[in-house]
């Protein structure tokens, strides 16, 4: 196909990607899955959408949002992505599943690490060769910054989870699949995050810090989930997908939401790290700027590196160039901060 031809074909794929095609979202009850639900319904005439956890009442709660006879195309599937067999069950007839499900919290993790290798790890390995098995087109893990560099086993596991993706596009033979993999920082009121937390704690006149020096990058769902299309729709497989992003910091996410609080350093936590980072100086040596993502490549890919540079106008970054959330040149101010939290987190919200 001539490199025209790709350009293209990637613009119709935007408009028609999803129309008529079933796709599969482990971990789907989860902030994210639930907003690429919605996203994807206005967008698409899909064919399918299934909902794949091993949590029934949060599957009983959102199906409450999407009653069957309103969204007869949803189907809420009960599963462990531990269990392969059940998830070749999940996948048969699917095209394109979102990989969301993972154990996510650090100090859980590390308290609990059997648990988090088994489904991070193991569960990843499981939806490699599953998808490959039912014949899935393609496959978007969601990875994480503390993936990058990582000080604790939940990045530990997360990286080698995007391990396993981007080297799975070697192994699928003469399947067609692609594995492409989505990394972000800190999202914006999902479940267990900071935002949610504070907001709950600011009445009691207390906001616990780790740290005053402490920094995060910062989306918001509607851009995770932009992402995440983006790579469904553009990915040529083995790619590491990275957001521009603004980063904050704790103190002025505090000052934010509770003004009038006392800010209360409780130290870091096992396994945090100061600044989350999302591109390491050794990374870019294979990392690119699409633009508004960058993207982290495989060192041996199963395209022509020449022609995807061109599709993308992808630029090569400069030898040595790191991507953390402490010396990022984008910064949300205290207002900023209030903007995003009354349009994506609580409409309500006021100081």
């Amino acid at each position: 196909m001539q490199i025209e031809e790709q350009i293209q074909v990637i613009f119709y794929i935007g408009k028609k990607m999803l129309d008529n095609k079933s796709i599969l979202i482990t971990g789907g009850t989860g902030s994210l899955g639930k907003e690429l639900t919605t996203t994807i319904l206005k967008k698409w005439k899909v064919k399918k959408i299934v909902i794949f956890s091993r949590d029934e009442q949060k599957q009983f709660q959102m199906a409450q949002d999407y009653p069957n006879h309103e969204f007869p195309q949803i189907r809420f599937f009960i599963g462990d992505v531990r269990d392969q067999e059940r998830l070749v069950r999940a996948f048969e007839g699917i095209d394109f599943v979102i990989h969301a499900a993972a154990m996510k919290h650090v100090h859980i993790a590390e308290y609990n690490p059997d648990e988090c290798v088994k489904t991070n790890v193991g569960g990843a390995q499981n939806v490699i060769h599953a998808a490959i098995q039912a014949g899935v087109k393609h496959v978007v893990a969601l990875s994480t910054d503390k993936a990058c560099a990582p000080i604790n086993l939940y990045g530990a596991t997360k990286l080698t989870s995007d391990k396993l993706f981007v080297a799975a596009n070697n192994i699928s033979g003469s399947h067609d699949i692609k594995f492409s993999v989505v990394r972000y920082g800190n999202v914006m009121g999902s479940n267990g995050s900071v935002i949610p937390f504070f907001l709950k704690r600011r009445a009691e006149g207390v906001l616990p810090i780790t740290t005053t020096q402490m920094t995060r990058f910062n989306i918001s769902l509607t851009d995770g989930v932009a992402m995440v299309l983006h790579a469904l729709e553009c990915a040529w497989g083995g790619e590491i997908f990275i957001p521009k992003i603004p980063s904050y910091r704790i103190t002025d996410l505090a000052t934010a939401i509770g003004p009038d609080c006392e800010h209360k350093v409780i130290g870091i936590r096992p396994g945090e790290k100061i600044h989350e980072e999302m591109i390491t100086s050794s990374d870019s040596f294979h990392t690119f700027d699409l633009g508004k993502y960058y993207v982290i490549l495989p060192q041996v890919t199963k395209w022509d590196l020449d022609k995807f540079i061109v599709a993308f106008n992808a630029r090569r970054v400069s030898e040595g160039f790191s991507y953390d959330s402490g010396t990022n040149e984008s910064w949300e101010t205290i207002e900023s901060l209030r903007e995003q939290i009354k349009t994506h987190v609580d409409p309500t919200f006021e100081v």
